[in-house]
């Protein structure tokens, strides 16, 4: 396996669900309730994995449809996926239900591809919700084919379950052995943010450690011949096996 490996994360979802501030609260732990409407911004991040270095882009994206071209741009060259909607908004997980449809007509292995749905403003439910996490479970474990998928709510605002999304992307994917005792963790190594407004800022040296769950299938992947899953399949065929047929049970995990 190499030293390093880069993949993109792409955010996906309606205008106003907190896409930007979910990104924003995991990279640099903070959160505005003012609203900016996002085109595109960039962030790109480096994580020591003890093993390996992994440089992370963080795509995020505009969430309504005024720029189809570079919208199909983002799905052709992702290799993970947030979908995020609002547990407040039944539109706006109507609105992840298209982005998936978006992803399975242009891309051939979007059932090996990582993908994470999140349902935001967590913090709002107990006067308001409109989408309920059960129907959002059986819509991706039952309705669709079998997919590499999360589903889990959470809280920009309140920070809660923020670290678990992108743990989640690590679990989705098979970098680390099946069934490893090592306790890997997440480390972050430099910090760097590129938008498309042209604005860019450097983070703070400091390094960030957050212990990343390896029990499962650990790792970002990517679905090209330099795939990190073909990569960790020649070292351990077997385990990979293993995994995929974790897979196939369509119940909430």
């Amino acid at each position: 396996m190499a030293d390093y490996e880069r993949t993109r994360l792409v955010v996906l979802g309606g205008a106003g669900v907190g896409k930007s501030c979910i990104v924003k609260r995991f990279l640099e732990n903070s959160y505005t309730d003012k609203y900016r409407s996002t085109i595109e911004d960039l962030y790109s991040k480096e994580f020591d994995l003890g093993h390996m270095t992994l440089k992370v882009d963080i795509l995020d994206t505009s969430g309504d449809m005024q720029f189809p071209a570079m919208r199909r741009l983002c799905i052709a060259t992702a290799h993970a996926f947030l979908l995020v909607y609002a547990v407040t908004s039944d539109p706006s997980f109507q609105s992840i239900k298209q982005c998936f449809e978006e992803i399975r007509e242009q891309r051939g292995d979007f059932q090996d591809i990582p993908i994470v749905v999140s349902g935001n403003k967590l913090d709002l439910t107990s006067s308001h919700r409109e989408v309920r996490i059960e129907d959002v479970s059986e819509w991706v474990y039952c309705e669709l084919p079998k997919l590499r998928v999360k589903v889990l709510e959470c809280s920009a605002k309140d920070d809660i379950n923020i670290r678990e999304i992108f743990r989640s992307f690590l679990t989705l994917s098979r970098i680390f052995p099946k069934d490893t005792d090592e306790a890997s963790g997440l480390k972050r190594t430099s910090s760097a943010y590129m938008s498309s407004r042209g604005g860019r800022k450097t983070g703070s040296p400091s390094l960030e450690r957050a212990k990343v769950d390896v029990s499962e299938n650990g790792g970002f992947s990517k679905p090209r011949s330099r795939s990190l899953i073909r990569r960790a399949s020649r070292k351990s065929k077997q385990q990979i096996r293993d995994a995929r047929n974790g897979c196939d049970d369509c119940s909430v995990s």
